[in-house]
């Protein structure tokens, strides 16, 4: 049985803004905590030896206003952090080697936190890409004074962005694919369907130097998957996340493609749906996990304590290390 809402009322209340902006300050400290400051690499997580990833660069890249905004790094110093690391970015090797930072203006998923070259012969990845692309069009937007520092931050961020080969990244398909390996070339995956992969079509469509052919948006949205859940009509797609990422750099709200307008919806009103979707999820609890309710619910892409099999309490479960797990069909 789900467990029954807890009488603390602090516990049960609506968080203030005081909450909310607790909660932001401490996000704002990993980016803090979790940077190289010779380079401006980022882990992917906080576990020791992590190496950077370019999906959270570029996060960390668009949290930079906000830690000016908020007062916590004067504008002046956060421009030259920007910079430099937009400076040691664009200074990595690109090129077809298997120890090389990136190819085609992409980078790899994983980032040696020092050198910045390949590890672990991961892909070359054009989401994680995109979202160091929109962190760094994030700064460049931002950074707007004609100062040395910040007008370098344009031209970086300018530079980095435009130097992608989206038709290169199509593999002579309609579709982005979802990235590349020098061992093997490109991963047979591709980008359809509604997924995170929204901002990564926008910032292809929009790009000044090797734009997508409109077709290639018209081939993402053709397999999407309208659904009724709980009473909620939504466009599907399982983990958090990806009703999420698109959002953190575009307001989606009353902003409709013809998928959007034959629906009366827009991508913005549907997360939402997406949210109350996974929070009646865990009030209902269907799998009876200790703690799901209506105030602990979100079920998107981490970690967990490992592939195994477990007996809990007379019921046999099965774990999971990174999945991106999604509600409510799981996994």
């Amino acid at each position: 049985m789900p467990e029954l809402p807890s009488t603390d009322p602090e516990l049960n209340r609506i968080p203030t803004e005081e909450d909310l902006g607790r909660l932001q300050f401490t996000t704002l400290l990993y980016y803090l905590q979790c940077t190289n400051p010779d380079n401006g690499l980022v882990r992917d997580k906080t576990q020791a030896g992590a190496p950077a990833s370019i999906a959270a660069i570029g996060m960390a890249l668009a949290t930079i206003p906000v830690v000016v905004e908020r007062g916590i790094v004067i504008r002046e110093f956060a421009a030259k952090i920007a910079r430099r690391r937009l400076e040691f970015l664009m200074s990595c090797h690109q090129g077809p080697e298997p120890d090389a930072s990136g190819y085609k203006g992409f980078f790899y998923h994983f980032l040696d936190i020092e050198t910045g070259r390949r590890v672990w012969q991961c892909e070359l990845s054009t989401i994680d890409s995109a979202f160091l692309f929109a962190g760094a069009l994030t700064v460049a937007t931002y950074f707007d004074a004609d100062t040395e520092d910040e007008a370098k931050v344009r031209t970086l961020a300018t530079s980095l962005y435009e130097r992608a080969d989206w038709n290169w990244a199509c593999d002579h398909g309609a579709t982005l694919t979802h990235g590349w390996r020098p061992e093997n070339g490109f991963i047979p995956y591709r980008w359809r369907g509604y997924d995170e992969g929204l901002l990564l079509y926008i910032l292809g469509l929009g790009s000044p130097s090797h734009p997508l052919p409109p077709e290639s948006y018209a081939a993402y949205t053709e397999s999407y998957e309208w659904r009724n859940i709980f009473g909620r009509e939504l466009l599907y797609s399982g983990p958090l996340f990806t009703h999420q990422l698109s959002h953190m750099w575009i307001d989606f709200r009353d902003i409709r493609d013809k998928f959007m307008r034959e629906h009366g919806s827009d991508y913005f009103q549907n997360s939402r749906h997406a949210t109350f979707v996974q929070q009646e999820y865990a009030i209902r609890n269907p799998l009876g996990f200790a703690g799901y309710g209506e105030h602990c619910w979100g079920f998107t892409a981490s970690d967990g304590p490992g592939w195994t099999k477990r007996n809990i309490d007379g019921i046999d479960r099965e774990f999971f290390d990174y999945i991106a797990r999604g509600a409510p069909y799981g996994p």
